[in-house]
């Protein structure tokens, strides 16, 4: 009797799992392979598929288009990491006892609830040479209008700057998850060990705030690299080009007016697997270091 419940305690956590990792390896997993698979064929999405095998990965080095994208996804990666330190001191700022602060939250939190297309919209009407809020401040110091989003200067760091709204918001909720989880025993010890300010955010409060910022990491990394709804809405890829990054030249090759070629489009998606494997990669090693002491 007892060795059965003893057996039962084993067998429930496999038991509560399967239906999880079951669903990860149908619906992430396996699709991962098969596009790897498909990126060795030159095919159209209906008709018969022919091995090439690595020609559409020679053609991908030749391609000016995808190393425009390329480029562009290497800046989100850089800039975008911006929004794990910025939502860090915005819960910083917001973890606090103060009358009104549950309405400054959900000020703060509000940008992450609303869709990226209303993201898009709102900045493309912000960056409007016209009328947009921008070209009225700039005029307002003297200064002329700045057409961002049909800049190549300037357009991808405009898209990037629309992403990092959105993306704070939702870094600023994991740390505040993971302050109210701070060892208040902890703090009263830095305290007394007069640590202050930067002393005690360094060496007492991020230390227990690594769970929250390996995900706030993660999730950012992800979002840089799928970042195709921002581009879709406000510049469609454009200007000429200019503002592309590889989930949106993806989508054009594979389904748009460019020809259904879901073969290059495939190896574009395994090109984007492989910089985000390699990203979180070393972001694992790098905390399992830290961990170690090595």
């Amino acid at each position: 009797m007892f060795k059965g419940k003893i057996n039962q305690r084993k067998v429930a956590p496999f038991l509560f799992l399967a239906p999880g990792v079951l669903l990860f390896l149908t619906y992430v997993v396996f699709p991962v392979f098969q596009s790897m698979n498909i990126s060795l064929y030159d095919w159209d999405g209906l008709g018969e598929k022919t091995f090439i095998g690595f020609a559409n990965y020679v053609e991908l080095w030749d391609d000016e288009a995808f190393w425009t994208s390329f480029k562009n996804n290497i800046i989100w990666l850089v800039l975008y990491m911006l929004a794990v330190p910025m939502g860090l001191f915005v819960a910083l700022f917001l973890n606090q006892t103060v009358f009104g602060i549950r309405l400054v939250k959900s000020l703060f939190f509000f940008p992450f609830v609303i869709s990226q297309v209303v993201v898009g919209l709102v900045f493309g009407w912000f960056y409007d040479p016209s009328f947009g809020l921008l070209s009225l401040i700039l005029e307002s110091v003297g200064l002329d209008p700045i057409p961002v989003l049909s800049d190549e200067r300037y357009v991808t760091y405009g898209i990037i700057v629309a992403g990092l709204w959105p993306q704070t918001a939702y870094c600023m909720i994991l740390f505040l998850t993971g302050l109210n989880a701070v060892d208040p025993e902890q703090i009263e010890a830095g305290r007394l060990d007069n640590a202050k300010g930067w002393k005690m955010l360094w060496y007492v409060v991020l230390p227990q705030l690594k769970p929250a910022t390996f995900i706030a990491v993660v999730v950012t990394v992800i979002g840089a690299l799928r970042s195709f709804d921002l581009v879709a809405i406000m510049t469609q890829g454009g200007p000429w080009g200019s503002s592309r990054v590889l989930a949106y030249y993806m989508y054009e090759k594979a389904f748009s007016e460019y020809g259904f070629r879901m073969g290059y489009g495939a190896a574009i998606a395994v090109v984007l697997f492989l910089i985000m494997m390699i990203y979180i990669t070393g972001f694992l090693t790098k905390m399992y270091r830290d961990e170690r002491g090595l």
